[in-house]
C-alpha cells in the first residue's frame, strides 16, 4: 500500500482529532482488570487498537464496536498465555499486571513498536518485580507469576518513562497495600488512564513532585470514559498549516496539552487562535528559525519534533532540535535531505546542557538550515511519526512523491488520507 502525493497545495479547512492512540490502547488493557463492561467513547479505529483488540480477545475479552464507541468485557480469563499476535506493537507487556492481578500467572510475546531505538523494558520488569512478580524473559516472551500475589512497593524510576509508569500503575491498583511511584511520567495520556482507573474504583493520589501513590483495592468495576483528543495529531495538522502556508482549524485541540508547542509556533512566526471548538493555525509571512529541546512532559514532546523539523526546512536561518528522550529518532532526515533539505545531525549536545546521549554515538541533535525548496521523491515509511513527517514533506514539496509502507501510518492515524484530502491535499491511496 502506498500514497501518491502531488505537493504544493495550501491546506485549508477544518479537521477533527481522533481519540489519542496512546491512551486508547492502554485503556483496553486496563479493562482486563475487571469482569464488568468498560465503555470507551471517542475511540480511534486504527492499527494499534486493532492489534490490542487481538491481544485482549485471545485473553478472553468480548469486544463490541459501534463507530467511535467500543465496549470491552472480560468476564473470565480464558487464556493467560498469549504467545503470538498477527502484527507488532509493544503493548503486550502492559497486560502482565492485569493478568497477574486476575489469575496470578501470565505470558505475553515480545513484540516491537516504532523503530526509534531499543526502548529497553528494564523499567517495566523492575517495577513489576518490586510489586512481587517473578519474571522470566525468554527469546520470544515474558513469563510472569506472583505466587504470593502482588503487593505494594516503592518504585523509583531513573527517568520518567510513560510505558513503565503505566505498567506500574496497572500492576499496583489491585495489589495489597500501598505503592509509591517516584519520578513518574505525567503525560496527559497517563493522567487519562488514571482517570479511567479511578472511575473503575482505584484509589490513586497524584503528588507534587512526579510521585503517584496507589492504595490497592481488592476489585475493580466497569466504567465509561471518553478518550482525550490526540495531541500528536493536533501537532501534525498544525505543522501542515504552517508549512503549506494554509489555515487549518484543528477541532478539539486543547490548549492545555499544547502549551509549549504553541510557544514555538509564535516564536517561529506562526499564528494561532484558541476557540471554543479547537485551535486555528496559520502564518502571516516568513517563518523564522527556532531552537527546541525535547523533554518529558510538560516539556516539548519527542513525538512533535518530526513534523516540526519538516516545517523548519521552510524557516529562514539555522534551527536546532536537541532530542533527549530517544537516541535514534533522526533517521528520517536522510530522506528530507534527498528532497532538498539541509539537515545535519550530531552525536554531541552542542551548546545544550549535556544529556545522557552526549558523545555516546547517537545522532540526537539536528541543525536545520532554511529555507530550502523540497522536491517530491519516492519515500519509505520507517516508523509512525517519521511517516507523518514524510507525508508532510511531500505535501510541502513541489512535484510528486510516492510513499510506501503506509501501513505504519494506519497504526496511528485514522483515515489520514481522507482527512488530508478534505483539507485540499492532492493525495491518493493505491495498492
Amino acid at each position: 500500500m502506498k500514497f501518491i502525493i502531488n505537493g504544493g497545495n495550501r491546506l485549508n479547512g477544518e479537521v477533527s482529532l481522533s481519540g489519542a492512540k496512546n491512551a486508547a490502547t492502554k485503556m483496553m488493557i486496563a479493562s482486563i482488570l475487571t469482569s464488568e463492561p468498560c465503555v470507551f467513547e471517542n475511540f480511534p479505529r486504527i492499527g494499534d487498537t486493532e492489534i490490542t483488540a487481538e491481544l485482549c480477545e485471545k485473553i478472553g475479552t468480548k469486544i463490541e464496536w459501534n463507530r467511535d464507541v467500543v465496549v470491552l468485557q472480560t468476564p473470565e480469563i480464558k487464556n493467560n498465555k498469549v504467545l503470538e499476535l498477527s502484527r507488532r506493537n509493544r503493548l503486550p507487556i502492559l497486560a502482565l499486571g492485569p493478568l497477574l492481578a486476575r489469575v496470578g500467572e501470565a505470558e505475553v510475546p515480545i513484540l516491537g513498536g516504532d523503530k526509534i531505538g531499543p526502548r529497553p523494558v528494564n523499567f517495566h520488569i523492575g517495577a513489576l518485580t518490586a510489586l512481587g512478580a517473578e519474571i522470566e524473559v525468554t527469546p520470544v516472551s515474558y513469563r510472569a507469576k506472583a505466587p504470593n500475589g502482588l503487593h505494594g512497593a516503592k518504585i523509583d524510576f531513573e527517568i520518567p518513562s510513560v510505558g513503565a509508569t503505566e505498567n506500574a500503575v496497572l500492576g499496583a491498583v489491585m495489589a495489597k497495600g500501598t505503592t509509591r511511584i517516584t519520578n513518574a511520567a505525567l503525560e496527559p495520556e497517563v493522567i487519562d488512564l488514571i482517570k479511567l482507573l479511578q472511575k473503575m474504583g482505584a484509589i490513586i493520589q497524584l503528588g507534587a513532585n512526579r510521585d503517584i501513590e496507589i492504595e490497592g483495592v481488592p476489585e475493580l468495576h466497569g466504567a465509561s470514559h471518553s478518550i482525550l483528543p490526540d495531541r500528536n495529531e493536533a501537532i501534525s495538522f498544525a505543522c501542515l498549516a504552517l508549512g503549506t502556508n494554509g489555515r487549518i482549524m484543528v477541532k478539539s485541540a486543547r490548549q492545555g496539552h499544547l502549551i509549549n508547542f504553541l510557544n514555538v509556533v509564535r516564536k517561529m512566526g506562526g499564528e494561532y487562535e484558541v476557540t471554543r471548538d479547537g485551535i486555528i493555525f496559520w502564518r502571516k509571512g516568513e517563518l523564522k528559525a527556532v531552537k527546541v529541546q525535547t523533554e518529558a512532559h510538560p516539556g516539548f514532546m519527542t513525538d512533535w519534533q518530526q513534523p516540526l523539523v519538516v516545517v523548519l526546512t521552510q524557516a529562514k536561518g539555522n534551527s536546532e532540535i536537541h532530542e533527549t528522550i530517544y537516541e535514534d529518532r533522526f533517521g528520517y532526515v536522510k530522506d528530507l535531505n534527498e528532497m532538498g533539505a539541509n539537515v545535519k545531525t550530531f552525536d554531541d549536545c552542542g551548546a545544550w546542557d549535556k544529556c545522557r546521549f552526549n558523545d555516546a554515538g547517537f545522532m540526537h541533535r539536528a541543525v536545520i538550515e532554511g529555507a530550502t525548496e523540497l522536491k517530491g521523491k519516492p519515500l519509505i515509511v520507517r516508523d509512525l511519526r517519521a511517516g507523518m513527517a514524510h507525508v508532510s514533506a511531500a505535501l510541502m514539496a513541489t512535484g510528486q512523491s510516492e510513499i510506501s509502507n503506509i501501513e505504519e501510518l494506519d497504526r496511528g492515524y485514522e483515515n489520514i488520507d481522507g482527512r488530508l484530502k478534505n483539507l485540499g491535499a492532492d493525495l491518493k491511496r493505491v495498492e
